[in-house]
């Protein structure tokens, strides 16, 4: 059956610009990273990307090392794409990335010129795409020159392979040096995809907002719900062995009970605006006009409408804002 797209897929979403650049992205993104790929249907994969596409989100961001298995991601959404989605190439903002280990030897990771341009060129056969969207840069690559991973990004720009560059995972400071080097070359540096949420505040409060804001570039926040802190999956405890990114490990400093009963006492914040722990928890996210899109990851289309009910709800009185300083902060 060939797939037709809803019709009303525009009237379900706000859409944001990335500062006052050109583009325009949906609130949500859809995360390709550890839920699609090789060791999933691939008819539920299609199912939920086409799911999320009907429903208004049409950011799809993937990664080259992405999915169970290493790149598997990009494979997955290169079907999904290639049987699917090619006929609406020009309203879907398709990102990838390039950086964390791709392939075997020295040169399969990280930001040198070589990396970039192999990387890209890979992803771009995997995805069956001309060029995609945004193409990041994973990681600060600590032993090469910062120039030459400007240059490499400028490179795939003017070859016309990627219509926008950003980083992901840099500092405020390393992305205020890089993104003076774009100025310089004049290359189109749209943002920094970075873990962001409600228990992790750290990118508001580092002035990276502020860098982004100043280069005309914007936040994509990926991790908004803390790898599921963020769910009413754990207001009786979390346990031992919970799988928390790197970015997010200062959270349980204070001892699992402290962490806990912040997230009890954010939940019943959350009841009282009528909405579930990680409604709550998106919809605080797009208070700041710099974040342009919250990357969110399901390969499930019930919990992908669960959290996109969000929405309906995304005004916070200054005392709910303020509740939630006090909680997070304690």
């Amino acid at each position: 059956m060939v797939y037709q797209a809803a019709a009303d897929r525009y009237e379900k979403l706000p859409y944001r610009r990335v500062s006052d650049s050109g583009l325009i992205v949906p609130a949500v993104s859809f995360g390709l990273w550890r839920n699609l790929g090789d060791t999933m249907p691939l008819e539920n994969s299609r199912k939920v990307i086409l799911k999320a596409f009907d429903e208004g989100i049409f950011s799809f961001d993937n990664a080259f090392n992405y999915g169970p298995n290493n790149g598997t991601a990009e494979e997955t959404f290169g079907q999904v794409y290639k049987s699917d989605l090619k006929p609406y190439r020009n309203e879907l903002v398709i990102t990838t990335k390039a950086g964390y280990h791709m392939w075997p030897g020295p040169m399969g990771e990280f930001s040198g010129r070589k990396t970039l341009i192999n990387a890209l060129d890979t992803s771009l056969l995997k995805m069956n795409l001309d060029y995609v969207d945004i193409l990041y840069a994973h990681r600060f690559d600590p032993n090469t020159n910062l120039a030459e991973t400007a240059r490499a990004l400028d490179t795939l720009v003017r070859q016309g392979k990627a219509l926008y560059v950003g980083v992901s995972n840099y500092t405020a400071e390393q992305t205020k040096a890089i993104a003076e080097i774009f100025k310089e070359l004049g290359t189109p540096f749209i943002g920094n995809q970075v873990s962001y949420n409600m228990l992790n505040q750290e990118q508001k409060n580092s002035g990276l907002l502020d860098i982004l804001d100043e280069h005309h570039a914007g936040l994509f926040a990926y991790g908004p719900l803390a790898e599921g802190l963020l769910t009413d999956r754990y207001l009786d405890g979390v346990p031992e062995d919970f799988p928390i990114h790197k970015t997010n490990g200062f959270l349980f400093e204070n001892g699992r009970d402290a962490l806990t009963a912040k997230l009890r006492d954010l939940n019943e914040l959350a009841q009282g605006r009528q909405q579930t722990l990680s409604q709550m928890s998106l919809a605080w996210l797009l208070q700041d006009k710099r974040v342009a899109s919250v990357v969110i990851g399901t390969s499930s289309v019930d919990h992908l409408m669960d959290n996109l009910e969000f929405t309906k709800n995304l005004d916070f009185s200054a005392d709910e804002l303020a509740a939630i300083d006090k909680i997070i902060n304690r």
